[in-house]
């Protein structure tokens, strides 16, 4: 359909009193007609995305706001970034400079505009002539360099943090000892990274599932922290990597002066980094900006007081009889492509507690949302004859618990102190993967909801022990997925490895 017919239902909504289901429903049409034209013959329809933008910034009601940015993000820009293309890359960079040259045209824009003015940049053509050079940058970071501030931005996400930036920090740390590392990202960082002293955290809200000038207001937050850094270190003196953030929205947003600015393109496309992983390809970029052949793991740093709990709590699982403790987790992020559904989960969990003196601990995930369906996935497995019961973090275990099932309620440094502690980890594609991998813990991931070879090689877990995966193509006939089959396949893979 073309865009002036979108936009003709688009003024009856507002006339008739903008329905939020009625809004979804447009705003994903247009987004997969944007798609539908892209795919076709890499069109790039500008119609399509300015009316998206003035979808999502029309009303300060979330509930009218955030169902045109979801479907800006979550069916646009996840599609591009997602592929691993330079194509790709690129229409995603042409596509957020055209939004956020949209949004500082509109009142509430007023402060962006006055910002990107202050760093030069006055047009869409300045947002993406910057950022292609930028990705460009071959610039090294010669280690006589006296560095004593290293600002680094979070990815956002924990899997991305514990898989890119925790492998910065280290080959940093080694590279400039003397340096302070600020990370700049979301409260949570503060659990997986808070046992190492050498890390500042400054928090930085970020809302994934927010309005479109919600998400753009990091932005400002971060210049702020940036201009409070600067005031105790000389600008010559600091540096700042952006692991393609979103606070960045990916490098298109400037924060600082450029001699001090590196980015790691994760999602360029080369014939050398075709294979690699995540952190296989964060070190081969640094070894590039410092000049160094050296390799470093993803690494957690989990607060000594999260491991202690963990490991009263499975040493008395042990001492109850478990041999084999296992943590389950089935959160997926939000995005539902991810999962297998109910009778998968009920099926592995089923046949894992069939091996002798086996004890999962399955985590309820975040949310409500996530903790009922778990609790109804908890009586599911009782009602077959298992002994299940309900914890949090930090309980006494419950006695005569060997075989069986504990629903644990987390945070994510507490779930990792029970990963570190356990002797498994299996779970779609998520977060605990990563810290699974970080720990050495043994790990299986079953990778759903996408069929790109590039994008499972590089989220695929990395660490110095076993990180298996079991891939289920979901996509090309998702009616037929047999549970039975992709059971065998987990099973067949964990006793090779333990065997």
């Amino acid at each position: 359909m073309k865009a002036s017919s979108y936009r003709d239902k688009w003024s009856v909504l507002k006339k008739e009193g903008c329905d939020p289901d009625e809004l979804k429903r447009l705003s994903h049409q247009i987004a997969y007609s944007f798609l539908d034209h892209y795919l076709k013959d890499c069109g790039y329809e500008e119609d399509y995305i300015d009316l998206l933008c003035e979808i999502t910034t029309f009303s300060e009601d979330p509930k009218l706001g955030n169902p045109g940015a979801q479907a800006l993000f979550g069916i646009i820009v996840e599609t591009l970034c997602d592929d691993f293309e330079e194509l790709q890359t690129a229409t995603y960079n042409k596509v957020m400079a055209q939004v956020i040259s949209y949004c500082r045209d509109i009142p509430a824009g007023k402060q962006l505009d006055l910002t990107l003015r202050h760093f030069g940049i006055y047009s869409q053509k300045d947002l993406l002539d910057r950022i292609t050079k930028i990705r460009a940058n071959g610039t090294s970071l010669p280690r006589e360099k006296q560095i004593r501030k290293i600002l680094l931005l979070s990815r956002v996400t924990i899997g991305a943090d514990v898989a890119i930036t925790s492998v910065i920090i280290q080959r940093l740390s080694k590279a400039f000892p003397k340096a302070d590392i600020v990370l700049i990202g979301e409260n949570k960082l503060e659990e997986i990274y808070q046992g190492n002293p050498s890390i500042r955290v400054r928090k930085v809200p970020y809302s994934k599932k927010g309005g479109l000038l919600e998400r753009l207001s990091s932005w400002h937050v971060i210049l702020q922290i940036v201009e409070e850094e600067l005031s105790t270190c000389p600008l010559e003196r600091t540096i700042l990597l952006d692991p393609d953030s979103r606070l960045t929205q990916l490098g298109i947003l400037p924060i600082i002066s450029p001699d001090q600015y590196f980015f790691f393109d994760s999602r360029s496309d080369t014939s050398l980094n075709r294979k690699m992983s995540m952190a296989e390809l964060t070190n081969s970029w640094l070894n590039t900006i410092v000049g160094e052949d050296h390799f470093c793991y993803p690494k957690v740093w989990i607060r000594r007081s999260y491991l202690d709990h963990a490991e009263q709590f499975c040493e008395n699982l042990r001492n109850n009889g478990a041999e084999r403790i296992i943590v389950v987790n089935f959160g997926v992020g939000g995005n539902l492509r991810k999962r297998l559904g109910r009778r998968l989960e009920e099926k592995l969990l089923l046949t894992l507690l069939q091996e002798p003196k086996t004890v999962i601990i399955l985590d309820k995930g975040y949310g409500e949302e996530e903790a009922a369906d778990i609790r109804s996935l908890i009586e599911v497995i009782r009602k077959h004859g298992h002994w299940v019961a309900h914890s949090a973090f930090g309980s006494a275990t419950l006695e005569k618990m060997c075989p069986g099932l504990i629903g644990v309620t987390t945070r994510i440094g507490e779930i990792a102190a029970l990963i570190a502690k356990s002797d498994e980890f299996i779970g779609y594609d998520s977060a605990c993967q990563h810290i699974a991998a970080a720990l050495g813990t043994p790990c299986l991931t079953i990778f759903a909801g996408s069929n790109n070879m590039r994008f499972i090689r590089r989220w695929s877990a990395y660490g110095p022990r076993s990180c298996d995966i079991v891939h289920v193509d979901t996509l090309t006939n998702p009616g037929a997925i047999d549970v039975e089959d992709i059971t065998a396949r987990i099973m067949h893979v964990r006793d090779i490895r333990n065997h």
